[in-house]
């Protein structure tokens, strides 16, 4: 019997903006703001790779960061200059608005523009709820078969507080965080793999009821 594409992946379901995955343990994703670092003066690059190096060392727990490169897609902003230049009624401006059109359009066909996403994962798995005497050793706990409603509510609020933590010290670097929502989360994935139709900004429909 043939496998499908999601035998292949480790993510069971999307709950409440949290991935669970097959190894009943479950991740949160939170996209990163940038910051141009070249820019800032010897004293304010020191100041952040201290605050930086802070954060690392404060963890006590295992994340991810991840950069993700796609070609810039300004198919919409193209066609936001088409209809500009339809519709403008100054002559002058008509050419004008022609002018960068076309300039707009020979600069991404000349160069690839990329755009960077800034990611954190972080991870929470069902065994770290087990007291910690409790892991090692012949009587070690073997956590299988589905995650319940109570371990998965407490799994939530664990995840949570770690990742308001990850948020908070990256601010004090000066990086602003959102955690993905359940559909941006869907599209992410999508987009890992289906790395040529996300670069021209097709995605497909998402039912609603995949997330219940």
């Amino acid at each position: 019997m043939p496998q499908s594409a999601q035998d292949f992946l480790e993510v069971e379901t999307i709950r409440e903006g949290i991935l669970v995955l097959k190894n009943r343990s479950i991740r949160g994703v939170m996209l990163v703001s940038a910051q141009n670092f070249a820019l800032k003066s010897e004293e304010e690059q020191d100041a952040t790779i201290f605050q930086f190096q802070n954060f690392l060392n404060s963890l006590d727990f295992s994340l991810q960061i991840l950069i993700q490169s796609r070609r810039l897609n300004i198919t919409g902003y193209l066609d936001y200059l088409k209809t500009l230049h339809e519709n403008q009624q100054n002559d002058l401006m008509r050419s004008l608005t022609k002018d960068y059109q076309q300039f707009v359009g020979q600069l991404i066909q000349g160069s690839s523009i990329m755009a960077k996403n800034f990611f954190v994962v972080v991870p929470f798995s069902l065994l770290e709820t087990v007291p910690m005497e409790q892991r090692s050793g012949f009587h070690a706990p073997k956590i299988s078969g589905n995650i319940t409603e109570e371990d998965f509510e407490r799994m939530k609020f664990q995840l949570w507080q770690r990742m308001e933590f990850v948020a908070l010290g990256l601010r004090r670097v000066g990086l602003k965080t959102a955690p993905l929502s359940n559909e941006e989360l869907m599209e992410a994935l999508w987009g890992w793999h289906h790395p040529k139709e996300a670069e021209i900004g097709y995605y497909p429909d998402i039912p609603p009821e995949i997330f219940k």
